[in-house]
């Protein structure tokens, strides 16, 4: 009886409000200039990595004349989860919109409507290169996203909330 309660209590609160990709249309129905995109939660469709790496290495012998050769690589990743909260930061110039996930000069991402579609979501926005990903500035470092962080939009909870006020009078009639 006690985890259908919780059960029950936890289904009601999740039920509240559904997540909905960002399209124009949702831009254009409530009104989302950059005042009011300032006070609306953003959240991730998918996962999202960024990778970089640098290698180095040398070549030469050692002391008992046996070819050496060293390689060391070094790979920084950002992970962002799917579902992961985040804030608009600003429009950037070609009506994309640049997503903040933590503090920090140039921590952003660029969301943006695809070029072959006028009525879509708002996807990750990268220079696509192949066998490397997407590259991305971040934190004024150059990252290469993951072709599966390709497919990630972003979403808004939607609620609806229908409120209906009733006033019934009952007419009695007339006589003659």
């Amino acid at each position: 009886m006690k985890y259908l309660v919780i059960f029950t209590v936890g289904f009601l609160l999740f039920s509240c409000g559904t997540k909905v990709p960002v399209t124009n249309q949702l831009k254009e129905d409530y009104n989302l200039n950059e005042k009011n995109m300032k006070i609306v939660q953003f959240y991730t469709s998918q996962t999202i990595i960024l990778i970089r790496s640098k290698t180095s290495g040398t070549q030469g012998a050692s002391s008992d004349g046996t070819l050496v050769a060293s390689k060391n690589s070094e790979q920084d990743r950002v992970i962002i989860p799917s579902n992961t909260k985040c804030v608009f930061d600003m429009y950037g110039p070609n009506g994309e919109v640049l997503i903040r996930f933590e503090t920090g000069v140039g921590k952003t991402l660029k969301f943006a409507v695809r070029a072959t579609q006028t009525a879509g979501k708002y996807y990750l926005v990268a220079d696509w290169k192949q066998d490397k990903g997407g590259e991305i500035l971040y934190g004024n470092e150059t990252y290469f996203a993951t072709a599966e962080s390709g497919s990630t939009y972003l979403m808004v909870v939607l609620k609806k909330l229908n409120k209906t006020k009733r006033k019934d009078r009952v007419v009695k009639g007339m006589k003659v």
